[in-house]
């Protein structure tokens, strides 16, 4: 598994695939390329649709914020060594936001909300800031600057069942999108180090038990691992060669809205508390678009590709119908390379092989006067004799985005 493991090495890949590189002028940071950054949308696309379909809004809050605020979420006296900070010349101290749970309680607190507003979806691609020493910096999967797919719900006590076990659907049914069907469930469960009393922590931690229940999955207890505000729910997934992943996090929280002093008006007209789950799915969308690239060892389903089609004439005479081809799968909305080099066809099949371009359509004499063309898949299988019409269907079928029409229930 080493040696496969070697193989797969995503820094590897990224470089041969031209996905991305780092820098010593920005320790921990990506540099994306633009196929990197293609790949990368691809992500945030998806997750975007599935928020939507799920009831969720997306907003997005400052990076830099006042130490006051880490102060009072408590982030100052528990993550302090793992924030950047700054005095500015009017003497504020600014912390860049190494998670984006603060933020999001103030756009919670702008304006009076009612239990009819309840629950509240509020989702963020947050960019955060986070210091790790550098010898532990290693590529996409562990970095200093990277973006959570994070998001906060804000129900209800009489909610929280119902909000727990949406997310947990939620998140497995997306890590299947993805070819992970081994998802293994930690409930971390209250530090010595935390906030609150026993009885809102037996609230929380029992709101999780009962939601794993419900959905009778199995979990294993990880005591005393959760966060300093509250309970959580880790998804780990085993890749395609056997290695386990910790991704996906859910945490219940009374603690932080009390502290905030957030409120809703029950049916009384009487101020209440809210819960706030914190969830995300991915985590790091950068450290998982690294696991993607170990896990399928650089060769994305279609849909992910950055390029997912490579039209190759044979010579300069089949480039006309060879342009045809390229525009038509544009505009059908496929990520399409058109290769007019001088090389000879088998030096353009390996090159876009070793690119793991998954479709390539070759282009010569026969295909410009019949019409018809082939489609050469990554593994060397071709399917043939296809009107260009059919190419394309075909190709935009291979393509399309998993919805959550596709989906299965746990």
């Amino acid at each position: 598994m080493m040696e496969e493991a070697e193989k797969r090495d995503h820094r590897r890949l990224g470089k041969a695939l031209d996905l991305f590189h780092f820098s010593d002028a920005a320790p921990g940071a990506v540099f994306w390329h633009p196929k990197g950054w293609t790949l990368f949308q691809q992500l945030l696309g998806y997750m975007r649709d599935q928020q939507q379909n799920e009831g969720y809004e997306e907003v997005n809050t400052p990076d830099l914020m006042d130490r006051n605020l880490w102060e009072k979420s408590g982030h100052w006296q528990n993550y302090r060594d793992h924030m950047y900070t700054n005095t500015t010349p009017d003497g504020r101290t600014m912390a860049l936001k190494p998670m984006s749970c603060p933020g999001s309680v103030l756009m919670y607190d702008h304006g009076l909300k009612s239990y009819r507003d309840l629950p509240i979806r509020m989702a963020e691609f947050g960019k955060v800031h986070r210091y790790e020493p550098s010898g532990a910096l290693h590529g996409l999967l562990r970095v200093r600057h990277f973006t959570q797919d994070d998001a906060h719900i804000y129900c209800t006590l009489n909610q929280v069942q119902e909000e727990c076990i949406k997310v947990i659907e939620l998140v497995l049914s997306i890590y299947r999108d993805f070819g992970f069907d081994d998802v293994h469930i930690k409930l971390s469960t209250r530090p010595d180090n935390r906030i609150g009393d026993d009885a809102t922590w037996d609230t929380l931690e029992s709101a999780l038990i009962t939601s794993l229940q419900s959905l009778s999955l199995p979990y294993a207890l990880n005591e005393g691992e959760g966060a300093f505000y509250g309970p959580k729910l880790e998804f780990t997934l085993r890749d395609s060669i056997g290695r386990d992943w910790q991704c996906g996090t859910l945490q219940v929280d009374m603690n932080l809205p009390e502290r905030f002093g957030l409120s809703y008006i029950d049916e009384q007209g009487e101020q209440q508390t809210p819960v706030m789950l914190h969830r995300a799915l991915f985590g790091s969308l950068e450290r998982f678009t690294g696991i993607l690239i170990e896990h399928y060892a650089g060769k994305l389903p279609a849909w992910l590709a950055p390029v997912q089609v490579a039209v190759l004439p044979i010579s300069d005479k089949s480039n006309t119908y060879a342009e045809e081809v390229y525009q038509t799968f544009r505009q059908a909305g496929l990520r399409t390379e058109f290769d007019a080099g001088r090389e000879k066809i088998g030096h353009k099949i390996r090159q876009h092989t070793l690119s793991k371009v998954p479709f390539m359509v070759v282009i010569g004499a026969q295909e410009s006067e019949t019409k018809r063309i082939s489609l050469r898949l990554l593994n060397g299988e071709n399917i043939t004799d296809l009107t260009l019409e059919e190419a394309t269907e075909f190709l935009k079928n291979a393509a399309t985005r998993p919805t959550q029409n596709t989906r299965q229930k746990c």
